[in-house]
């Protein structure tokens, strides 16, 4: 029986590991179906032993919390009452927003990789912005991405054009259910044709803009990203 347990678990880690993007989510994985590996074997032992594993387990999730990202990045934050009025500002602007709730480990996992793309990419006919959906539900619901514990909505990317959505991964399917999809910098660049999008936005741009154009990233890299303050909540 303990085998059968086992292998079914090893199976749902293997199905979990194919959205991990990054080795910390990889191990992450491996870890959580650990220990519910082992909570159901101490209860089949003893249960007064399954229940004490089972209480030293909640009290680590509850006071060990994985730490947010807090490296450079050039993406603006939105509270529910800035973020149509941004939209709506200039609508020659395109916005790339991540719809995103601290608790989804998901969103942790996905943090570093959409700062690096707004370093490389933003520019001023383009702009990367987030959103707490778990804080502004009302967000959530007028934005239609769900903000359940067992939803595959998070992180959610909306590419937004002259104020209107245009584009978003997850794609949602005709039963309300998110398509699954890796959120990599590889399938960013891709889906959202991040290369065309900037050289756009750079033409339509560049008369308000000195000296010559350069490549995506390379302000980046100097350390002198263009647009915004970085964080600018």
């Amino acid at each position: 029986r303990e085998v059968e347990i086992l292998m079914f678990l090893s199976a749902i880690v293997m199905m979990k590991n194919r959205r991990s993007i990054t080795v910390e989510q990889h191990i992450g994985n491996i870890f959580m179906f650990s220990k519910v590996a082992n909570a159901i074997l101490f209860f089949r032992l003893d249960i007064r032993m399954g229940l004490l594993y089972l209480t030293l387990c909640i009290v680590f999730l509850m006071t060990c919390k994985p730490p947010l990202y807090m490296g450079p990045e050039y993406i603006k934050y939105f509270s529910d009452k800035t973020i149509d009025e941004e939209l709506e500002r200039d609508k020659r602007v395109t916005w790339i927003v991540e719809f995103f709730a601290n608790w989804s480990s998901e969103c942790q996992s996905f943090a570093p990789i959409f700062a690096d793309l707004s370093l490389k990419y933003n520019c001023p006919g383009l702009h990367f912005g987030k959103v707490d959906v778990g804080r502004y539900t009302d967000v959530s619901t007028r934005y239609k991405v769900s903000t359940s514990p067992l939803t595959k909505q998070l992180p959610t990317l909306i590419l937004f054009q002259g104020g209107t959505e245009t584009m978003r991964r997850p794609q949602i399917d005709k039963k309300g259910r998110a398509v699954s999809w890796t959120f990599s910098e590889e399938n960013v660049i891709r889906e959202f044709n991040l290369n065309e999008l900037y050289q756009k936005a750079k033409k339509q741009s560049k008369p308000r803009e000195e000296g010559p154009e350069e490549p995506p990233g390379a302000q980046a890299a100097a350390g002198h990203p263009p647009g915004e303050t970085k964080k600018d909540k």
